[in-house]
């Protein structure tokens, strides 16, 4: 494992696995690990000096002179000794089958890994680079380039001997070089140049800015994003280069291209190292730090930043520093940035210590979330990746969610994220539970257990149900409610339930829970026995949904006492299944519930309960007289002559002289309202009704000592009677309340009649006027002869029968002698004769 500290969260060199939290929440970009194994062998022994990344392998060089091939975890696959001192750079061609080697003696090989094939030359002085072109192993010429006092091109001619080149020289020793594509880049102590290898033309030289910094101990770093974008960093200062095609109009004596500096800024620290991040930027930083209690400077870690280059500045986006190895001993110049174009990789070379850095996948930021604690943003983020995820089990970081919530006493927060978390592992959940039975915590995992198709064992519901059912009657009920009956043995919750009734007989709640369970082990009867005792509003839906018909037949009076109006039209809609003569011998000793039952079968059949009609008299009479007049006038089948008994027992006087007046005693009907009900109206009325001139003797013979009774004749009687009749029987000296309002009253009712009957003999003279006319009309029209072959007489009737003037009977002949239409049948033919009749 690496240690390191990321934007000042530090993590010492003795602990790997947990770190304090100082000053930020935010998560890294990267994450580092050192290259071990062989690796670390090599660095006890020896120091690197340089080191080459490929997509296959690694090359390592070391301060001894040696050159190691390595494979990406570190592992030495091949060894070769080059020279005795310190090896300054290792170049490979793209395919990875070359490899150019330059040491501090002089000393350049250019070696084939796969061939026996290479260059070797010793020079006078150090050559501190070497590059060979990308691709060296494919090209004919076989090109590359060296660096000392001097860049030198190398090239293989027609005869296989080699050609060299100067391309610069004069400008100090040459401290870096990379190839990219056509263009070679190097820097010297001046300046970085640029040279177009395809038009041998040096197209650029990019100064540089810290010229106060020593080149040999800040030197430069050089890194080709991509064919044309060249970064360059040296001492504090980043310049991004362009290289691009120059018009052709503007070239004349010029190269064919030309850079430009596409973004420039001064950083913070001293840059070590550079390399491509998409369009970010990763430096590797030399950091200085002023001691408060030492004079002299001592070094840091260094660090190694993601930089968002701007066009005129930068941004950072994460900064970590590095505890490698020895850092305290470390300068500038002793630390190298490398980068895998095939994957982003950075490793970070040091003397003592090659760390690796590499982008966090999701696997890390799910890492990190937990150790931060954010389960449900790790949740979250595992299952957005799962079906990517390598490291990570949805339900591994499900699991140390809910542990988490369980230590936190969150408990119902944990129960709910079972349901995710645990899904249908059936073997987890039992787990849970009873884990959660264990803290006395099985109410808040009871409401997220399976219970669909996939369930747990039974023992494990009965478990939760009976915890309930010591503790919490109203959320065991809740659970029988809402879990299927088929989860747990029913019998067993039976039992438990009735040995908790015996405790107390009385829970109305214990009591609805035990209907409940007999319903769903299909026991109605013992449940629809409970509903009734509890007077449950659910009885009637009970009975309906598994037609109970049968077992409601000897319980019709408690489903009454219940709810009258709900059993009656239960019993009423399923008279097939409940016959009305069963329901009226239930009722018969509770007569009150009989009435309420017949009472709403006749309003809905007048008919079909006629055999208790007379039975619903002393029904009505008793329970219900409003509606015993209505009975009375609706009814074909009452016994007049029995309801007539009862109304005169019980004294119903308007009953009785309704069942009077039914029965042809209007005179009785009469004298009782007169009498028992002294109401002129409806004695008034009464008449009306019957329309019948002896009544109106009658009411005018008693009315006639009682001045009230007079007033109400004279208001009421002008339409009916001629109240002539009425005020010669008037009393003379007699006072009579409001006479002249009642004689007022009489003529203009008079006065109205009158005009009525004007009124009707003006509209019956003007219909008949109409009516004239319009038969005058109709008997004037023509009608149309057709009768043109001789020259006859004809007379036309207005029944539209047409006869020969000659054919008429005349004076003295016998009447029906001559019949024109005979005569005609003769002419035209059988049959016209009868024809013409009917027209």
């Amino acid at each position: 494992n690496i240690f390191f500290s990321f934007q000042g969260r530090k993590l010492s060199e003795e602990s790997t696995d947990e770190s304090e939290e100082e000053d930020t929440e935010e998560e890294p970009k990267l994450k580092y690990e050192r290259l071990t194994n062989g690796v670390t062998e090599i660095l006890q022994k020896d120091a690197a000096s340089c080191m080459t990344v490929h997509d296959k392998f690694l090359a390592l060089g070391t301060h001894f002179g040696k050159v190691y091939l390595l494979d990406i975890q570190g592992n030495v696959t091949q060894k070769f000794e080059i020279s005795p001192v310190k090896i300054n750079q290792i170049s490979l061609d793209e395919s990875g089958d070359h490899v150019g080697i330059c040491s501090e003696d002089g000393k350049v090989q250019v070696v084939g890994l796969y061939t026996r094939e290479g260059f070797h030359e010793n020079f006078d002085c150090p050559i501190k680079v070497v590059a060979l072109h990308p691709q060296f192993s494919k090209s004919n010429n076989k090109q590359f380039v060296t660096g000392g006092n001097k860049i030198l091109l190398y090239e293989r001619n027609w005869l296989n001997r080699w050609k060299t080149s100067v391309l610069h020289e004069g400008e100090g020793n040459i401290t870096n070089v990379k190839w990219r594509a056509n263009l070679i880049a190097w820097a010297n102590n001046v300046g970085v140049k640029i040279y177009d290898i395809s038009s041998k033309q040096r197209i650029t030289n990019v100064l540089r800015d810290n010229t106060n910094l020593r080149p040999d101990m800040y030197p430069c770093s050089l890194c080709w994003k991509d064919n044309t974008t060249l970064i360059i960093g040296w001492g504090s200062s980043v310049k991004i280069c362009v290289v691009k095609e120059r018009d052709p109009t503007e070239m004349r004596d010029l190269p064919s291209r030309y850079v430009e500096i596409v973004s420039a800024f001064e950083t913070e620290f001293f840059i070590s190292g550079l390399a491509p991040l998409a369009d970010q930027l990763v430096t590797l930083y030399y950091v200085k730090e002023n001691s408060e209690h030492m004079e002299e400077e001592f070094r840091t870690r260094p660090r190694l930043d993601i930089i968002q280059p701007l066009p005129e500045g930068c941004e950072e986006i994460s900064s970590d520093a590095l505890t490698v190895r020895n850092f305290q001993e470390n300068q500038c110049r002793d630390y190298r940035l490398e980068h895998s174009e095939g994957e982003p990789l950075f490793y970070i070379i040091s003397p003592k210590d090659i760390v690796v850095a590499k982008e966090r996948d999701q696997d890390d930021h799910i890492d990190w979330l937990l150790e931060k604690k954010k389960y449900e943003e790790a949740l979250m983020a595992a299952e957005i990746s799962f079906k990517n995820i390598k490291r990570h089990d949805v339900q591994k970081i499900g699991m140390a969610y809910i542990n988490h919530l369980v230590e936190r006493g969150d408990y119902d927060a944990a129960a709910r994220k079972c349901q995710k978390v645990l899904g249908k592992n059936m073997d987890l959940w039992e787990n849970e539970v009873y884990r959660f039975k264990t803290i006395g915590q099985l109410k808040a995992i009871s409401q997220y257990l399976p219970r669909g198709d996939l369930r747990l064992r039974p023992a494990i519901y009965e478990m939760i149900l009976h915890e309930f059912l010591k503790t919490d009657y109203e959320g065991f009920a809740t659970l029988i409610r809402e879990w299927p009956g088929e989860l747990y043995n029913n019998m067993a919750i039976v039992q438990a339930v009735n040995e908790h009734l015996k405790k107390d007989p009385t829970n109305s709640m214990l009591l609805t829970t035990l209907a409940e369970l007999y319903t769903y082990d299909q026991r109605y009867d013992r449940a629809l026995e409970i509903y009734l005792k509890l007077r449950h509003k659910d009885v009637y839906q009970l009975i309906h949904k598994h037609n109970l018909f049968s077992a409601i037949k000897d319980k019709i009076v408690l489903l009454m006492d219940f709810d009258k109006e709900k059993a009656v039209d239960m019993l009423l809609d399923n008279d097939d299944k409940i016959s009305m003569d069963k329901v009226v011998e239930e009722l018969k000793d509770r007569p009150e519930l009989l009435h309420v039952y017949l009472h709403k079968l006749f309003k809905r059949d007048h008919h079909k309960g006629q055999k208790y009609h007379e039975r619903q008299i002393s029904l009505y009479a008793e329970y219900d007289r409003p509606n015993l007049l209505p009975f009375l006038r609706e009814s074909m089948h009452c016994p007049l002559e029995k309801a007539l008994e009862i109304c005169q027992q019980r004294h119903f006087v308007e009953e009785t002289v309704f069942l009077l007046s039914r029965m042809g005693n209007c005179r009785r009907a009469l004298q009782m309202i007169m009498e028992e009900l002294a109401d002129v109206d409806k004695a008034i009325e009464f008449a009306k009704e019957q329309d019948d001139r002896e009544l109106w003797d009658d009411l005018i013979s008693y009315s006639i000592d009682k001045p009230p009774f007079i007033t109400g004749l004279l208001n009421n009687i002008g339409t009916h009677v001629d109240p002539i009749l009425l005020i010669h029987r008037i009393k003379e000296g007699m006072e009579i309340p409001n006479l002249r309002d009642s004689l007022v009253k009489i003529l203009q009712d008079y006065n109205l009649q009158i005009l009525l009957r004007e009124g009707c003999k003006k509209i019956l003279v003007a219909d008949s006027l109409s009516l004239l006319q319009r038969m005058h009309r109709t008997q004037k029209r023509g009608v149309q002869v057709d009768d043109t072959a001789q020259a006859f007489g004809v007379v036309v009737f207005h029944c539209r029968h047409m006869f020969h003037k000659e054919c008429l009977p005349s004076p003295g002949n016998v009447p029906g002698i001559q019949y024109c239409n005979i005569c005609s049948a003769k002419r035209r033919g059988p049959g016209s004769g009868i024809l013409e009749m009917k027209k």
